[in-house]
């Protein structure tokens, strides 16, 4: 059981000053676009993350004419109390605190208290590049395994070390580019077998979900696409090189990997409309919650950003019932008017609680 209970913000994007206290099923935080409801999302997800889901740079969301933002967030994980501290100050690290004690490397909190967004954002898996959807894969299985996100960092160093070699003008050195390139294909390999398991896992589930919300007619898929597949990557590697020396850049690795988004064996940018991508978009992320709380021993705070707009009121009332189920834990949700979502909620006789949102 995961699940916040009171949230205080200081000078964290529009808010000045404010607290709020949650309950411990389904949260809805209703107010005009502008008020701030997006930003008390993000400030959960930025304790779950230590970083925004919107803003990467942490020093675009502290409140304009501040020097300082903070956010602090008590929660209950398995009937422990968690205190988690976020500190940001122009022109210093920012700082990061489990029960009063900092962290010495933001890596180790993730996954401590996992969460699940979804957002108008989440366009950019439809209409992105590849990095997009590398992306969410990512975030996804760092949630749980722990191995995989030191995997990724060590390849992620290797690859921007072999780079650097590749981009010197001079003559480089061959065995540190091949030291570099050994550590590549070793975390590589691993991130690969994990990203195989993940979307052989992961496919079922979505196709189901898509399924419950859309109510049939469509044939989903997400097919993972990787220079390994049926490939030695130390082998690639070898046969990329002179075209790495040329392009001055690694051409072969996990880091080119996708997931191909189709709907009725087209990509869904092209053949699906608003409505299907939305619906589509939706039975991802909870397939990636489903994943999450299978594996990470704990269920996820799920956090519904403004994803009604599009949906007709039958999918509304299905993506409702569905995560009022027990299968889910805390939940918030954002709308501009809270009529149309407490009148499903009182049909679910869900445990539920209304924000008004009216921040200046």
């Amino acid at each position: 059981m995961l699940q916040i209970n009171t949230l205080s913000l200081v000078n964290f994007k529009n808010y000045e000053q404010a607290s709020f206290s949650f309950c411990s099923k389904i949260n809805c935080l209703a107010g005009c676009n502008g008020a701030g409801k997006t930003n008390v999302l993000d400030a959960i997800y930025y304790l779950s993350m230590t970083k925004s889901s919107l803003n990467p740079v942490d020093t675009q969301n502290i409140r304009y004419d501040t020097d300082f933002f903070v956010i602090q967030g008590e929660y209950q994980r398995n009937e422990a109390p968690e205190s988690i501290y976020c500190g940001m100050k122009r022109g210093q690290k920012k700082v990061f605190r489990r029960n009063k004690k900092d962290y010495e490397r933001l890596s180790e909190h993730i996954g401590l208290l996992p969460a699940v967004v979804i957002s108008p954002a989440d366009g950019n898996l439809i209409s992105g590049g590849s990095d997009e959807r590398r992306k969410l894969i990512n975030e996804v299985i760092s949630q749980y395994n722990r191995n995989y996100l030191h995997d990724m960092i060590q390849y992620n160093r290797a690859l921007e070390q072999r780079n650097a070699l590749l981009k010197q003008e001079r003559a480089f050195n061959v065995e540190v580019l091949d030291l570099w390139s050994e550590q590549l294909v070793t975390a590589g390999n691993r991130v690969y077998q994990v990203r195989s398991e993940f979307c052989r896992e992961i496919i079922p589930v979505f196709q189901q979900y898509y399924h419950d919300i859309s109510g049939g007619g469509e044939n989903v898929e997400l097919v993972y696409s990787s220079q390994l597949h049926d490939n030695d990557f130390a082998t690639l590697l070898n046969e990329a090189l002179e075209k790495d020396r040329i392009m001055q850049f690694t051409n072969v690795g996990v880091h080119k990997d996708d997931l191909l988004l189709r709907m009725n064996g087209l990509p869904v940018k092209k053949s699906a409309s608003q409505g299907q991508q939305k619906t589509f978009l939706v039975a991802l992320k909870l397939a990636n919650f489903n994943f999450i709380s299978r594996h990470g021993n704990i269920t996820p705070i799920l956090l519904l950003d403004d994803i009604f707009d599009k949906f007709d009121a039958m999918r509304v009332g299905r993506i409702i019932r569905l995560v009022a189920g027990e299968e889910f834990g805390q939940i918030f949700i954002t709308d501009t008017g809270s009529e149309r979502i407490e009148r499903i909620l009182q049909e679910t006789e869900c445990i539920y609680q209304l924000h008004e949102i009216h921040n200046k």
